[in-house]
């Protein structure tokens, strides 16, 4: 399968993607992860990153595009993927799927997480991760919301999108999405 998982800054796209992960048995494609690695590795890519993370800002179509292109492109990502992060706005979903087509692949579903703001609020202020700064945080959410959150109406069109209630324990999440993502085509994990 194919699916993108979308949700807010603090929803725990993290620990549903390691379960998904593990039940599909496909790649976990997470630009947050891409991003960050390219920062550690301190190449002139990650410093131009560093500095719209550091200011809670998305970074620009073109950087991201190339990372998930590269990416899409490994063998291992033909079967399917879990896209985490990727895409956030109208263009890039566009682009995707454009993307996608040339390689005779699609989306197969797009599973939203949906947390109410103030638990968001409350989960940051709890992990304490050092990105977690709460100016920063308030910025990501509105970014969410501003640019992201469009693309839910967007895969709604399409008939792709299933909204998951995010609050309650990870497992009980968890079975929420396993249900969800069975809809939209074999859920078992690949022998």
């Amino acid at each position: 399968m194919r699916i993108i998982l979308i949700g807010p800054p603090g929803a725990g796209k993290g620990t549903q993607c390691e379960r998904l992960i593990h039940h599909l048995r496909v790649p976990h494609l997470s630009t947050g992860e891409m991003l960050r690695h390219a920062v550690r590795a301190g190449s002139p890519e990650g410093l131009e990153v560093a500095r719209y993370m550091d200011q809670g800002q998305l970074v620009p179509d073109p950087i991201i595009l190339g990372m998930v292109t590269k990416r899409l492109e490994s063998a291992d990502c033909r079967a399917g993927f879990l896209l985490d992060g990727f895409p956030r706005t109208l263009t890039q979903a566009a682009t995707l799927d454009e993307l996608l087509e040339r390689r005779a692949m699609a989306i197969d579903c797009v599973v939203e997480l949906a947390v109410p703001r103030e638990e968001l609020v409350r989960r940051m202020l709890a992990r304490g991760r050092s990105d977690d700064d709460p100016s920063v945080f308030a910025t990501r959410i509105a970014s969410f919301e501003l640019q992201t959150a469009p693309l839910l109406a967007y895969y709604a069109r399409q008939g792709k999108l299933v909204s998951i209630d995010g609050m309650g324990s990870a497992d009980a999440i968890f079975e929420r999405v396993k249900a969800s993502i069975r809809r939209f085509g074999p859920a078992a994990p690949r022998r």
